[in-house]
């Protein structure tokens, strides 16, 4: 039997890990100590494994709890049902990632738009192109840039 900083120490968390996972119902100890101390044993342990290792892909609470229902009675569920968990969980991440290439490549045009100088933001582009309802980033307003070969490049490469 553990306690719960020997099961937290043995699994590299805080104990306060642990007391999430009891409060959200994904983990509870076995017993409890005359002294009411919680005690685990290898199966909780197993389980903290699991949920870890379930996190560690990206698997929310949520998802995590359902998998452990799953874990629980095996022989009432299919490959299939846990697929489609994981097949959904990919397809999110896939979103994701998409949803973050926007953003990276909406960034980058903010950031090559602005000579990035020490001149007043009065005209300062990527205010300007946060400020339109267009998605445009336009190079018309680049009039600081000390360095008009610079300017004339970023412009043309703006198309």
């Amino acid at each position: 039997m553990y306690r719960i900083g020997e099961l937290a120490k043995l699994c590299e968390v805080k104990a306060d890990t642990l007391r999430f996972y009891e409060k959200h119902g994904l983990l509870a100890p076995s017993a409890r100590s005359d002294s009411g101390y919680r005690l685990y044993n290898e199966n909780d342990a197993d389980r903290l494994r699991f949920i870890l290792r379930a996190k560690t892909v990206g698997f929310t609470l949520a998802e995590i709890t359902e998998l452990l229902s799953i874990e629980l009675d095996k022989s009432n569920w299919a490959c299939a049902d846990v697929k489609g968990l994981v097949d959904s969980k990919l397809a999110q991440v896939n979103e994701k990632i998409s949803e973050l290439n926007h953003f990276q490549v909406s960034l980058q045009r903010l950031s090559d738009a602005c000579c990035g100088g020490p001149e007043s933001a009065e005209h300062c582009s990527i205010l300007e192109a946060l400020e339109s309802s267009t998605d445009n980033i336009k190079c018309e307003n680049h009039a600081h840039y000390h360095d008009k070969t610079q300017y004339t490049k970023n412009c043309q490469s703006k198309g």
